[in-house]
Formats: structure tokens, sequence, C-alpha cells
């Protein structure tokens, strides 16, 4: 039967999830929108509690065994974090992947608070095989909507965890950190990304706090134009992360 009431507990729960980072760690679950993300989640073996879809919809819903229930398009869009609803969207558990022990590649985000800059940030960093990343408290919420979807699934490839800088510094204990800043005295591409690293980005405002720079023994820069001040921590991160990436894969 189709689930047409905004007042279904269900409907109520996630609508609830979508808008309060308390909610989401109380109950230990995120929501995810889309065909692509919710197909990449079960992919990578995380099931969901259960899956709401328009009709039209139907067809599309990934293969696996999970309750589906249709829901109308009011529904869905009330529900829904988008302007322009895909008709699938589905509650999970809050992935957890334990921190490695003795990591060779580690981000390190300190008070990066856009969501769109945070997804793009922990996406880029799967790809290029960052093991771990450690955020500063007053970062955006991992699990914010937004932030999910433009992770695109990165949240179920990487360690993420939110710690304080005692506890970012024990873990980094040991590695060489460098922190990104645009008046930097090494830049980027001349550090050996070979080995054990922790690379530090702060946020868009005022790049990395007081803390989380006592923890670097350089600042890396990346050069750009004149005319050009800087960019987001998103595109920093990106361009850095890659380069350590190149380096690794064409080391003798």
């Amino acid at each position: 039967m189709m689930i047409t009431s905004l007042q279904n507990p269900r409907v109520k729960q996630i609508r609830a999830l979508q808008d309060r980072a308390r909610t989401r760690r109380k109950e230990g679950k995120i929501v995810l929108e889309g065909v692509r993300l919710i197909g990449d989640a079960i992919a990578q073996g995380h099931m969901p509690d259960f899956i709401f879809h328009t009709p039209d919809a139907e067809s599309v819903l990934p293969a696996g065994r999970f309750e589906a229930e249709p829901v109308s398009a009011e529904v869905m869009r009330h529900i829904s974090d988008t302007q322009q609803p895909q008709g699938i969207i589905g509650v999970f558990a809050m992935p957890h992947h334990a921190l490695p022990p003795s990591p060779q590649r580690v981000l390190i985000l300190d008070a990066i608070r856009d969501p769109g800059n945070m997804g793009t940030i922990l996406r880029a960093a799967a790809a290029a095989g960052t093991e771990a990343i450690l955020m500063s408290p007053d970062c955006v919420d991992t699990f914010n909507p937004k932030v999910l979807r433009a992770g695109m699934g990165a949240h179920f490839r990487v360690a993420l965890a939110v710690q304080d800088w005692t506890d970012i510094a024990a873990y980094c204990a040991g590695i060489a950190v460098y922190v990104a800043a645009s008046a930097g005295d090494l830049r980027y591409d001349q550090v050996d990304w070979t080995g054990r690293w922790a690379l530090l980005i702060g946020g868009e405002a005022q790049g990395a706090g007081q803390q989380a720079q006592s923890l670097a023994q350089a600042q890396v820069y990346i050069p750009m134009h004149a005319a050009t001040e800087s960019i987001n921590a998103a595109m920093a991160a990106s361009v850095i992360l890659f380069e350590a990436q190149r380096q690794r894969l064409t080391q003798p």
C-alpha cells in the first residue's frame, strides 16, 4: 500500500534525520538519496533499513533483499533534501570504519564548514587512496545530507573520525604533517609524498587554526597566477592529494 500521509512514523523519521545532526548521532542512522548513491552503498555491503520510492522509480531500484515501500510524490518531496527528488530514498546505518593503526596517508580537516566542499574533499580523498580522514569538532557534520551527496559514496570507503586536537596529534605521531597555506614555504610538488604523511586542510574563511598549525612540520603552497588570490579548500585538497597519488604510482 502506498504511503501518502506526512504523519507516517517513517516519514517523520526521515525528515528528522535529514534535518538534525543530533538525531543522526542518537539513532546512528543516515539518509541516502538517489539511485547511484544508494546502489553504491549496497554494493559496498551496506543494506538499508528500508527504502521509499515513487511508483515511477520502482524500475530502477537496486538489486538486493531489503524492504521497499512506494510513497506519493508529495511524501517524496517532503522527505527529500533536494529541489528535484530522484524518487528513491533510503535509511541506512551510519557507516563505521576503524582507523588503521599505522596509516600511510592521512587527511586532517579543520573548520571545513561548507557541506559541498566537505563532500568534495571526502570524494577526492577516497579516490586518491587516503586511508584515514580526521576532522576537528568545528567541521560541518560529515553525515549532513549535502555532504553525503557530494561525497558520492566516500563515507563507505574511508575511515572517518571526528577528534579533538590531542587525539589527532597522538594519531599522527611519527608522521610528517604538512599544512596547506597560501603563504607556505614549500611548493606542494616538491614534497616527497611517497612515505608516511598527513595533509592538513583548513577552512575556507581563515585557513587552519593555531592548534592545527602547531602539528605541521611545514607549510605547503600551490603556485597560482598572480591575479588569483586563492582557491577553495576542496580544490586545494584535490590538487595536493592527487600529486601524492601520482608520486606513489610512479615511484621506482
